[in-house]
């Protein structure tokens, strides 16, 4: 059983959606071995690095993070490569002759390299591609960029998926993972009330 980590690492300097500062992550250093034990704080915002959307991100009666189905984030994997996607746009007819299937993880690779700052040009999911993923009944969609849709009216993509009871996964690295078939693990943190988490998240082949 071979496991591939797919998160990206929380530090201070990693990239954020957009470059905002604010988004930037605080590590701060709280107590050290002298004081009897290494401790420190985390701040992180919800949609910081690799995390997950619950629908109450885009629907205001939508389930917060603690209510989601955890069998949404565990499952049936398949990697479908768009490194080559013309426009940074995956719409319908870039799903031709892709294999998916019901109830399975669709995770979309887009790029072959780490990023080293925000690309704002990055590729993204149209209004038909989020249609035909939610028409398929796939269970969670994953990509690795820091967000799934760019500059569309009423967060449309987010909108059609999460009506459907598709959640999203966003920041994940996949530049090393070859298209195919795995296991995904991802789960979100319990946190009350919230409209994301950072998550873990594994591929696992056998």
């Amino acid at each position: 059983m071979k496991i591939y980590d797919i998160s990206m690492e929380i530090r201070e300097d990693m990239i954020t959606y957009k470059n905002k500062k604010e988004k930037k992550p605080k590590i701060k250093i709280t107590r050290t071995l002298k004081q009897g034990a290494n401790e420190s704080k985390l701040e992180i915002e919800s949609h910081t690095g690799t995390h997950a959307d619950a629908y109450f991100h885009m629907l205001a009666n939508g389930k917060t993070i603690e209510n989601m189905p955890l069998n949404k984030f565990i499952g049936d994997c398949v990697v479908l490569d768009f490194t080559k996607v013309k426009d940074k746009k995956i719409s319908l007819g870039n799903f031709k002759n892709k294999k998916i299937k019901k109830d399975e993880i669709i995770l979309l690779k887009t790029r072959n390299k780490s990023l080293k700052k925000f690309d704002f040009n990055f590729t993204y999911v149209d209004k038909s591609g989020a249609k035909f993923l939610a028409n398929k009944k796939i269970k969670l969609v994953g990509i690795d960029n820091s967000g799934i849709e760019r500059a569309q009216p009423n967060h449309e993509t987010h909108e059609i998926l999460f009506k459907k009871n598709i959640p999203i996964v966003e920041g994940l690295d996949l530049t090393k993972i070859k298209p195919g078939r795995y296991f995904f693990i991802g789960l979100p943190l319990k946190i009350k009330g919230a409209d994301g988490s950072p998550i873990r998240a594994v591929l696992i082949k056998n």
